[in-house]
């Protein structure tokens, strides 16, 4: 064996040992500073007024990607004639070992009219930021395409910058398809160490460069880039975190921002996951309400028969080509479902027809975690390697058990899922986490809450925004994950503020 192969296959060896034996790191925290990285000099205390906007000069080649980006999107690209245009840029990979060194592409999509830029970053483990530019540009407001040119960002280990995909098949779908309910975890400990193995042995030193640190970094480079003084974005679910990060790096830059769920930055990791649970519980009754109001063939008893296809798969599961239609892939699904608060009615439907028999429809929802399905790759391996290079946290197999009974009396549908969740981090190496500077001065930030919110829960985001300088809450009462474009009401909020520098009252409640 090579034994660079060999030292890798040790390195997992150790760090599965010590999940197993130990509880959360409790080694210092290790502060990692780039070579050649700048030094921000103590910027002022408290909030900042809203910076004005500016026209951006990017040095950037764009160039015409309308056909792939509408093949990207599939049967939900928009009609018209919108046009999209496609770049690259180059960052620093910046890994511990080699700070401030190495190179990483990063693939960006430009669409609108306006002079000035607004960024986009999404969620690790959800659609890459260029398709979440191309689907926010089909339903926001024209008015703000006119002054503004969306420019989507695939976060590095995503979409089309260079990648991460390094989980074997069998593993993802072993992750995806275990049942959380299951007398042992034992299948699913197996998937997720051969994940962690394959993901060292094929990323090597550039495993711990995957992580928000760094993507915060790379959008200082995409500032300069664009020829402007300040970054003006959007950040979705976990993307919050990211620009929270940049505005502690690079204060004086930070300009109009809107935060579209935020993770909660007072609770440690378990605790995030059981308020997810929760979340996730209210969310499926919101959506079996949707169901009530609407008529839908699954009627008023959403909860009790999906409880019952869940027992039905657990005794003959329904075979598909890529995966398999289990108890834990129905699970998996409609926690996907349950966050597209438009796909709503298709959830419904997909369930009637998993009763049926027919699984496609309900494994589609969780599909694109699992395969490269219209030339996007799967969005289970980023989501796992950022999300674990992001905490020292490893949680050992008898406490996430010990969790997992406890939470599955408590959340009955989803208690458990999110628990045994804990175990994915577990064979990873732990990584040397920086230090973030203290984020003590800002612009004001309009923070969109959503009441239901299964990925970014509403208390949560709230938190989020009461630990900025001058965050402003606009709290949308609907469900799913994020309220832009799904509330006309947070929408107009976050309009007015990008567009006019216009700031609504923090608290102010949009219907559902």
């Amino acid at each position: 064996m090579p034994r660079r192969r060999h030292a890798a296959l040790l390195l997992v060896a150790l760090s599965a040992l010590g999940a197993c034996s130990a509880g959360p790191s409790t080694r210092p925290v290790i502060a990692v500073h780039g070579a050649g990285e700048q030094t921000e000099a103590p910027a002022p205390t408290g909030p900042r007024e809203v910076p004005p906007l500016e026209n951006f000069q990017s040095t950037l080649t764009w160039s015409s990607c309308t056909d792939s980006t509408k093949a990207r999107m599939g049967s939900a690209a928009p009609a018209g004639d919108q046009q999209y245009e496609c770049a690259r840029l180059t960052v620093k990979l910046d890994v511990p070992n080699r700070p401030g060194r190495g190179a990483l592409g990063m693939s960006l999509l430009k669409v609108g009219t306006g002079g000035t830029a607004l960024v986009v970053v999404g969620d690790p483990d959800g659609e890459p930021g260029t398709l979440k530019a191309a689907r926010l540009a089909a339903s926001l407001p024209p008015a703000l395409l006119s002054t503004f040119s969306l420019i989507g960002v695939d976060r590095r280990g995503t979409g089309k910058s260079d990648g991460v995909q390094c989980v074997p098949e069998v593993a993802r779908a072993g992750i995806v398809e275990s049942d959380p309910d299951s007398p042992t975890q034992d299948e699913l400990l197996e998937s997720i160490g051969r994940a962690s193995q394959e993901c060292v042995l094929d990323l090597e030193n550039r495993l711990p460069a995957v992580d928000s640190w760094r993507t915060s970094a790379d959008l200082e480079q995409l500032r300069e880039a664009l020829g402007t003084a300040h970054l003006n974005a959007i950040g979705v679910g976990d993307g919050s975190k990211v620009l929270t990060l940049y505005a502690s790096r690079y204060p004086d830059r930070v300009g109009r921002m809107v935060f579209d769920g935020a993770p909660d930055p007072a609770l440690d990791v378990p605790g995030v996951a059981q308020a997810q649970a929760v979340a996730a519980e209210e969310t499926f009754a919101a959506f079996q309400k949707d169901c009530v109001i609407r008529s839908c063939a699954l009627g008023s008893d959403a909860t009790k028969r999906f409880t019952a296809l869940l027992d039905s798969l657990r005794t003959k599961k329904i075979r598909g080509n890529d995966l398999d239609l289990t108890a834990g892939t129905a699970v998996s699904a409609v926690l996907a479902g349950l966050a597209d608060r438009a796909r709503w009615p298709a959830l419904a439907d997909a369930l009637v027809a998993a009763e049926q028999g027919n699984g496609a429809p309900l494994t589609d929802f969780v599909r694109p975690q699992v395969v490269d399905r219209d030339d996007n790759p799967p969005l289970l391996d980023p989501g796992i390697v950022t999300r674990c290079n992001d905490t020292t946290t490893r949680i050992p197999p008898e406490r996430v058990k010990s969790m997992a009974d406890d939470w599955r009396t408590k959340q009955p549908l989803f208690g458990a899922w999110y628990a045994r969740r804990l175990l994915l981090c577990g064979p990873f190496p732990v990584p040397p986490l920086p230090k973030a500077p203290k984020l003590s001065s800002a612009p004001p930030v309009l923070v969109l809450s959503t009441a239901t919110d299964p990925v970014t829960p509403q208390g949560g985001t709230e938190r989020a925004a009461q630990a900025l300088p001058a965050g402003v809450v606009v709290g949308w009462q609907g469900g799913g994950h994020g309220a832009l474009v799904q509330s006309a009401c947070a929408t107009q909020a976050a309009v007015e503020f990008l567009t006019d520098a216009k700031l609504p009252t923090s608290g102010t409640v949009c219907p559902p």
